[in-house]
């Protein structure tokens, strides 16, 4: 699991945090674990995550920092961001000067925000990706059709007709499926898959 990393420093003490998405509990906790294991030699690796659009699933710890003062911060952060799927670990290198407690707080608090910095926030959407089969004459008006809407082209097959795969937002569908009709007077094919709560990443298509 990729993650990214924002990092600020409060009284000589380096507050290191680690971002990762994460889709279940299990692989929030095998990534605060590897992140434990690889900074063994911090005194505190302290983490927090959230899982399920509903935050069905949240956890924290204060990993011997003062009770309430690192964990519980941190998970503020992610739920009044309304941040979900995500597990972060701070990885905290003493400097010699105690901080407090809202010291502590303040300086766990900032370093989530700097790691989120680091990151690409999705926000979800519902839709449903769909296959269009048309042919060559087709084609250009198809693409414009979706370039219209801002909607993406994942790819395109060029065969022995012109396959274009993209994903419609529900509210969407019945716009789109009226234009591509309209544009190519109904010879147009459109193949719709099951609907899918999903975001454009890089080009790519990210189900949730």
């Amino acid at each position: 699991m990729e993650n990214k990393v924002g990092e600020l420093e409060e009284k000589k003490s380096r507050f290191i945090a680690h971002i990762c998405p994460v889709k279940t509990e299990q692989e929030a906790t095998d990534f605060i674990a590897a992140k434990k294991k690889e900074f063994w030699d911090a005194r505190h690796n302290c983490s927090a995550f959230v899982i399920g659009p509903n935050n069905e699933i949240t956890r924290c710890n204060d990993d011997g920092e003062p009770a309430q003062t690192a964990g519980r911060p941190m998970l503020d952060v992610l739920l009044r961001e309304n941040i979900h799927n995500c597990v972060v670990v701070v990885t905290r290198y003493f400097g010699g000067v105690l901080l407090g407690t809202g010291g502590l707080v303040r300086a766990y608090q900032g370093a989530v925000q700097e790691g989120l910095k680091a990151c690409q926030i999705l926000e979800p959407k519902d839709g449903k990706p769909c296959t269009i089969s048309t042919d060559y004459n087709g084609y250009g008006k198809i693409e414009y059709v979706l370039r219209e809407g801002n909607l993406p082209i994942l790819n395109t097959d060029f065969g022995a007709d012109v396959k274009i795969f993209s994903v419609v937002p529900t509210e969407e569908i019945e716009e789109i499926e009226k234009k591509v009709a309209d544009k190519t007077a109904g010879t147009a094919k459109i193949e719709w898959e099951n609907a899918v709560k999903y975001a454009i990443l890089e080009g790519s298509l990210i189900k949730f």
